[in-house]
């Protein structure tokens, strides 16, 4: 399971040109699935998330989470964070999870990440989605487990 998380002022989903999500402060979190990952991953995912100091105190440090800086977080599936393309130019997918099982553990996280007291917001999972977002520093951060 791999995610990117980006800080940012303000994001806006579409599909179709139709507004899905908005969220406010917080992160843009692109969410990859891999064969085999699990719901124990997708919960350490999401305590991660809720939980990455990536949010500056009054000191000017990263010191601070999103739930501590009353922030949302807007959750998108992308399998394709689990392309390789290390050989050629067109990159594999063989890794990423089939769609159904993907769907499940990523509606799992959003769950999972909503327990952990932050307000969360989805994507259409498979729907070609379109993404406005301000980043914030920027500040992204990889993580995969």
């Amino acid at each position: 399971m791999k995610f990117v998380a980006q800080r940012v002022s303000r994001a806006r989903l579409t599909v179709n040109g139709e507004l899905v999500s908005e969220i406010g402060r917080g992160l843009v979190v692109y969410f990859g699935v891999k064969t085999g990952d699990t719901q124990a991953q997708a919960q350490k995912c999401a305590e991660k998330i809720a939980n990455l100091r990536i949010f500056e105190d009054g000191a000017g440090k990263m010191n601070l989470s999103v739930r501590d800086v009353g922030g949302e977080v807007l959750l998108v599936s992308q399998f394709t964070l689990c392309g390789d393309a290390r050989k050629g130019n067109r990159p594999s997918f063989t890794e990423a999870e089939r769609p159904e099982r993907a769907n499940a553990l990523y509606l799992y996280a959003a769950e999972a990440l909503r327990a952990q007291g932050v307000p969360v917001r989805t994507g259409v999972f498979g729907a070609h989605m379109c993404i406005d977002q301000c980043n914030d520093g920027p500040v992204t951060i990889l993580y995969e487990n």
